[in-house]
């Protein structure tokens, strides 16, 4: 397996290698990870991991696109040569543009190669900002094109990554894998949640409209602020937390906050481990996704789900594969609209109740861990299928 992330680090791609790992391992799968030399140790069953060597001067890598990963995804190029040389596979599965080392290993090595698709990267191009250039933008279009016929088997995490890849290869064998990967997630109790206010230094009864993740542009903090600007005027007991984000993108955000006029009812928790987020969940009362563009489904937004508060999201389609108004409160992207779907949350009680036993029951039933599990099964089966058996054949002599 080859993945171009820090693995293991609180974001979406990693925490889905991480699962997707957690399930072939479940299934009998031994798997060399080759990724990059920063994040967390991981240990699990019929897993091994080799990092690459760091360049000289890079110690982090962020979220998207970026010229560090120029440096990094060359030396994880050498790194997955020389395990394909010592070991021996029967597959190789690459995520994000390590689907391109990925197919030209596979091809010299005669085996299947499975690409798991995160995000279409030309997409990633506009969300991140990170180049107008035409040529640029030729040029990863023909490799995600490549990487996706050329692997026996495609992975999409949300139904919108299935249609691309249909434009790019109708004849394309994809697996559709939502990132919900159930039970991965230990319960929270309520100590804990209670644990998680008091560190916060807040009441009891406060009422808590909670954020967690990446604090990205794309995320549309900058939507969520001035919404809860509206929202403290309405609820001025209410309080806004946001779990997620590196150092210097707190630093950045709170300077967003203190401009909008918000930051005496906005707390940064900075980011936690995942272990630490259901309680966070728990602890709150109105769970929000402000998502401004893109198309793939947050990840945090299955976890939402099982958690059975109520959620607010954008009516966007990176929320609407999903979400409906029976399962949260969709809104516009205008401050005045997601502001009053946050305070639906709060002061409708029957509805908030109502569209949160909602998700959950739909999270206990369509992204059950079973049902993650066996679309996993699924797409190894249709990676390396069995051997078609040999008629035999009776001699009458």
């Amino acid at each position: 397996m080859i993945a171009p992330e820090p693995f293991l680090e609180p974001r979406g791609t990693p925490f889905s290698e991480f699962h997707r790992i957690r399930a072939l391992s479940a299934l009998g799968h031994q798997i060399d990870l080759v990724t990059y030399p920063f994040g967390q140790s991981v240990s699990m069953p019929g897993l091994r991991v080799f990092r690459s060597p760091r360049p000289p001067f890079i110690r982090h890598v962020k979220i998207g696109p970026s010229l560090a990963k120029i440096p990094l995804d060359a030396l994880l190029t050498l790194s997955a040569i020389r395990r394909v040389l010592v070991g021996r596979y029967d597959a190789i599965h690459s995520h994000e543009e390590g689907g391109l080392i990925g197919v030209v290993l596979a091809a010299l090595l005669r085996v299947p190669h499975l690409y798991d698709m995160h995000s279409s990267l030309p997409e990633q191009l506009t969300n991140f900002a990170v180049t107008r250039s035409r040529l640029v933008r030729v040029a990863v279009q023909a490799i995600e094109r490549l990487m996706i016929r050329r692997s026996r088997v495609v992975i999409v995490i949300c139904p919108s990554l299935e249609e691309t890849v249909r434009a790019i290869d109708p004849r394309a064998r994809t697996v559709l894998i939502e990132n919900a990967p159930g039970p991965a997630d230990e319960a929270a109790t309520p100590e804990e949640a209670a644990l998680v206010r008091r560190s916060l230094g807040l009441a009891p009864a406060s009422p808590v409209v909670l954020y967690t993740g990446t604090f990205e542009a794309y995320q549309g903090l900058d939507l969520l602020f001035e919404a809860m600007a509206i929202v403290g005027r309405a609820r001025p007991d209410a309080r806004l937390v946001l779990a997620g984000g590196r150092p210097e993108q707190v630093t950045r955000a709170r300077d967003l906050a203190r401009a909008v006029g918000i930051d005496e009812i906005t707390l940064f928790a900075g980011e936690r481990q995942a272990r630490e987020i259901p309680a966070y969940l728990l602890a709150a009362d109105v769970l929000v996704s402000p998502r401004s563009r893109g198309t793939n489904t947050p990840l945090k937004i299955y976890q939402y789900m099982r958690s059975g508060k109520p959620i607010v999201a954008t009516r966007l389609l990176t929320h609407t594969q999903v979400l409906s108004d029976q399962t949260a409160i969709l809104t516009g992207v205008a401050p005045r609209e997601f502001a009053d779907g946050i305070l639906a949350g709060l002061n409708d009680r029957a509805r908030a109740a109502a569209v949160g036993l909602a998700a959950r029951e739909l999270a206990e039933t369509k992204y059950s861990y079973e049902a993650y599990l066996e679309r996993t099964r699924q797409a190894c089966a249709a990676l390396m299928p069995p051997p078609t058996p040999v008629a035999a054949v009776k001699d009458v002599a």
